[in-house]
Order: structure tokens, then C-alpha cells, then sequence
């Protein structure tokens, strides 16, 4: 799909159309095609990496940043950016945009970030549009590498759908064959990109010499405490080779709602069964699901079977040759009594409940599961800047966003906490906020895992029965369209499914 930048105010027509655009500058006239790709520090610099960086019948004016706080003013570096930049390519604020395409000639915008509705996308597109330059999608599959190594990519349709648990699980499940397991994640470079180009995390210490930011923590430290090698970074060539060096099986960790930026044996896309709808209203989730091998339909047990009915219907008819399973996000915490009858702050993953748009998350689930008698209101006490995230976010409640993309934010998260009167704080994030600042409160941190969980339906459509009793015959089983054999009930898992279409791909090695 075609469409343009982002400029307001109603442009003068050209005297001779189409020998100019609407600015009146020449579409016709020799060069290269002027591009600004809009970004969020991630899918951008790979889509630049992987299509334009070796272009020359292309120029990228610029990338514009959004969703991230403080990642626009900064340059992509020559060093990474190729010998047609020296001087790097500037990142602007989205915002700046309108502003900055009327003093340039700009063909095309290409839009290159994630967990977007499709009405703001094509908001985007129709000031992009407006003001004479072309709005691109990239496909996919033009900025997917191709690996050595058998790749089972974790994906979503949302932000907060329990990606990080279900690439544990399907970690833990590879690894109970004997398979070297490495994790990729999707890019979260918001320091120095040059020297954030090939990231190797094995350590919390790692963490630490990269000064990595509370987000990037959320995504990596989950799984180096499980004993997995995580890669990220910007140049995902690199990166992938480094990575196929020391594994078996590469995982694919998704961010956000993006698709894959390596070629997947097995695609898994999250739906939320607490948000029926999302899974074809966001982009670009809705690729993801109708690009899957296997569908989960998360967090099910925690739904209504009417929300979890709607996503089923949903998936099965944008994807009706996926396998179709359920699953359920289960809160742990060490010491649950030291929870009930406690008024307790709770202290959740950011993005879930920023970008994502989640009133609340696990921390959340745990106040309720283990019966505190009242959640508090954090936001009388919050510091400045989550201040400026809630009035950007203005459906945030009574959960709190472990925001830290910055030491400011750090600070401020650190001293609301210790403002916010309350007997106990649970932290649902991943990441051990007591070892990055001073918790003046008792504290105790909610973990959660993936677990298979039965479904209304198998097909799509609501059903009376699941078939996941004992007694139930075994189902017909029939290859679906991606290979991956088919069934109904708890006896077709995901770890089954994944070790299915696998480990014929290890043992026959593929190169």
C-alpha cells in the first residue's frame, strides 16, 4: 500500500498537474528518491539496513521517532548508515515532520513501527498523502534474513499478550531436547547506536556495561535469569550470524505487535482474550495473525467465553489454516499470604500499559488472585515525569508504569513509589526494580508463566465441547497448510506443536 509524510493546511494546486506535486516541485526531475522513514528506534533502522543502505537510486532525508521518549535529536551513524551518509542520517520527532517536508523535495514516507491502530496509520497516510509524497508498507517478507539455523519466531497482535513467557516456554521446551537455544530480540537500541550495533546479553552484568534502560531490562533479563545467550541491537545481519554461531534453534522475540526480521519455521502469533477486537484493528498485529503457523489465544482463562468466542471467530477466519490453541498467563509470587488484607501499590511492565494500552497488568491479576483489600491510587504522588505519561496515556488507573527509558524517569519512578502511601508494593514488571533503585517499601515481585489452556472452540467457532477430558476420543489429526499436524484439545499443546515441525529441521539440519 502506497501513501505519503505528514503536512497540515490545504496545498495551492499545480498549473500543469502532474508535471509537479502538490508543492509545485518537479516529480519528474533526475536524482534519487527522496524517502523519510518514520520510526520508532527499531523496525525503521532495519528496514533502512536491509533495503536502502546500499540504494542509490534511494536517499533517506531522515527518520522521525515516536512512542519512545528521547530517542529523536540523534543521528543513525555513518558507521552503521554506509558510505552514501557519511555525515549519518538525522532522527526528528514525528511531529516535526509537517514542518520539516516543506523545505525539502519528499517523494515517499515509509512507515516502520509497530502497535498502531489501523485508523492511525491511515490518519498518517492521509496527511502523508496531502502533502504529495508516497505512504509506504513494506512487506514483511522484503526485510527478512534467512537463516542457517531452524527459527521459531514469538509474535503478536498487541503489545502485553505474554510474548515473554511463551518464548520461555518455548525455550524451556527446546532445551529439554538438548538443543542450544539463543534468543533475538527485537530492537530496543535507545543509547549509542554504534555501540548498540551487535548487543550479546548472558549476564545481568552484561545489562549493567550496556547500561541498559528499565525497558530493555523488561525484555532481556527475564531470560538471562532462565540461563539464555540474548542477542539484539541494530544491524540484525550481523547480529543473526554471531547468533547462528552458538545455537541449535534461534527464538525470535518479538516487540510489540511487529512481524519477524527473520524467516520463521514456526511463527507463533499471541491474541488477548482480554481485548477481543485488537487482534485485526492494530498494525501490524494483523499480519502477524494472518501470517501464523500457530495462533494462541492468551490469557483465556481470565476471560469471559464470549471474549474469548470473539477472538477465535476472529482468528479463524483471517487465518483459517493455523492451529488454533489457548493459553493462560499464571501469577506466582514467593510469599502469596503476605498479600491479602494489604493495601499494595502495583507497579507494572511499561509498554504493556503505555503503547499497549492495558489499565492494568500481572501485578495487577496478583492483587486480585491473592486478595488484597485495596489497590492504590499512585497518581496524587507521581514525580513529574509520570506525570507527562499519564496525560499522554490518559486510560492509566491505579497501575503504575515502570517507566525508565531515561535516568530522570528512573528517579521519578523511584520517588512515586516511595510517595505513594500503601503496605506493599508488587512489581509486575520483569525486571528486578530493587537491584536498579532504593525500594523504601516492602516489595515482592510477581513472575508469570505460560500454560496451555483450553478453548470454547477449535476451528474458530464456538463449540459445547473442547474434547480435554480423559475420556475423550483422540481427534482426527490433518496436516494444516504450513505442515504443522492439527488437533483439538490439551493432548495438541504448544510445546508439541513447535517440537513437531522442529526437530525434523534439526536432525536433517538445514544450510
Amino acid at each position: 500500500m502506497k501513501d505519503a509524510a505528514i503536512v497540515t493546511g490545504r496545498p495551492t494546486p499545480p498549473e500543469s498537474p502532474g508535471a509537479a506535486d502538490l508543492h509545485g516541485r518537479d516529480r519528474h526531475q533526475e536524482g534519487p528518491r527522496n524517502v523519510v522513514i518514520m520510526g520508532a528506534a527499531g523496525r525503521d533502522f532495519h528496514n533502512f539496513n536491509m533495503l536502502y543502505r546500499h540504494a542509490p537510486e534511494v536517499r533517506v532525508l531522515a527518520f522521525t521517532a515516536a512512542q519512545i521518549p528521547d530517542i529523536a535529536g540523534r543521528n543513525y551513524p555513518a558507521v552503521l548508515a554506509g558510505p552514501a551518509y557519511p555525515e549519518g542520517i538525522p532522527v526528528i520527532a514525528e511531529e516535526e515532520l509537517s514542518t520539516y517536508c516543506l523545505g525539502v523535495r519528499l517523494d515517499e514516507v515509509v512507515f516502520a513501527y509497530s502497535d498502531v491502530s489501523h485508523e492511525e496509520v491511515m490518519h498518517k497516510a492521509s496527511r502523508a498523502l496531502a502533502c504529495g509524497a508516497d505512504f509506504t508498507l513494506v512487506s514483511p517478507s522484503r526485510t527478512m534474513l534467512v537463516a542457517h539455523r531452524p527459527v521459531v519466531a514469538v509474535c503478536a497482535v498487541r503489545t502485553g499478550c505474554g510474548k515473554s513467557p511463551v518464548t520461555r516456554h518455548v525455550a524451556d521446551t527446546l532445551r529439554h531436547e538438548g538443543l542450544r537455544v539463543v534468543v533475538v530480540r527485537h530492537p530496543m537500541p535507545y543509547g549509542d547506536l554504534a555501540a548498540q550495533a551487535v548487543q550479546r546479553f548472558a549476564s545481568v552484568q552484561d545489562m549493567d556495561d550496556a547500561r541498559c534502560t528499565i525497558e530493555e531490562r523488561e525484555e532481556y533479563e527475564h531470560l538471562v535469569e532462565a540461563g539464555l545467550v540474548v542477542y539484539a541491537g541494530v544491524d540484525y545481519e550481523r547480529i543473526l550470524a554471531q547468533a547462528e554461531a552458538e545455537a541449535d534453534v534461534i527464538i525470535w522475540d518479538g516487540g510489540n505487535n511487529d512481524t519477524p526480521f527473520f524467516r520463521p519455521d514456526v511463527h507463533i502469533t499471541l491474541c488477548d482474550a482480554l481485548r477481543p477486537g485488537h487482534e485485526v484493528g492494530y498494525h501490524p498485529g494483523e499480519t502477524n495473525l494472518r501470517m501464523a503457523h500457530i495462533v494462541v489465544v492468551n490469557k483465556a482463562d481470565d476471560a469471559r467465553p464470549e471474549q474469548v468466542a470473539r477472538v477465535c471467530v476472529n482468528a479463524a477466519a483471517a487465518n483459517p489454516g493455523a492451529l488454533l490453541l489457548g493459553g493462560a498467563s499464571r501469577v506466582t509470587v514467593d510469599t502469596p499470604d503476605a498479600i491479602a488484607g494489604k493495601r499494595v501499590l502495583v507497579v507494572e511492565d511499561g509498554p504493556t500499559l503505555t503503547h499497549g494500552g492495558m489499565p492494568f497488568g500481572a501485578a495487577s491479576v496478583a492483587a486480585r488472585v491473592f486478595g488484597a483489600a485495596q489497590t492504590v491510587d499512585p497518581w496524587p504522588h507521581a514525580a513529574p515525569s509520570l506525570r507527562a505519561t499519564r496525560e499522554a496515556y490518559p486510560h492509566l488507573d491505579r497501575a503504575l508504569p515502570a517507566m525508565g527509558y531515561s535516568p530522570e524517569q528512573v528517579r521519578d519512578l523511584a520517588d512515586t513509589i516511595s510517595a505513594t502511601p500503601c503496605d506493599l508494593v508488587l512489581s509486575g514488571t520483569p525486571v528486578d526494580l530493587a537491584r536498579l533503585i532504593v525500594m523504601t517499601r516492602p516489595h515482592l515481585r510477581v513472575r508469570y508463566t505460560f500454560e496451555d489452556a483450553p478453548l470454547p472452540c477449535t476451528t474458530g467457532a464456538p463449540t459445547e465441547t473442547w474434547g480435554n477430558t480423559p475420556d475423550t476420543p483422540e481427534p482426527p489429526r490433518r496436516p494444516d497448510r504450513h505442515g504443522i499436524a492439527e488437533g483439538t484439545g490439551l493432548r495438541t499443546t504448544l510445546a508439541q506443536a513447535v517440537l513437531d515441525r522442529i526437530m525434523p529441521l534439526v536432525r536433517k539440519g538445514i544450510d
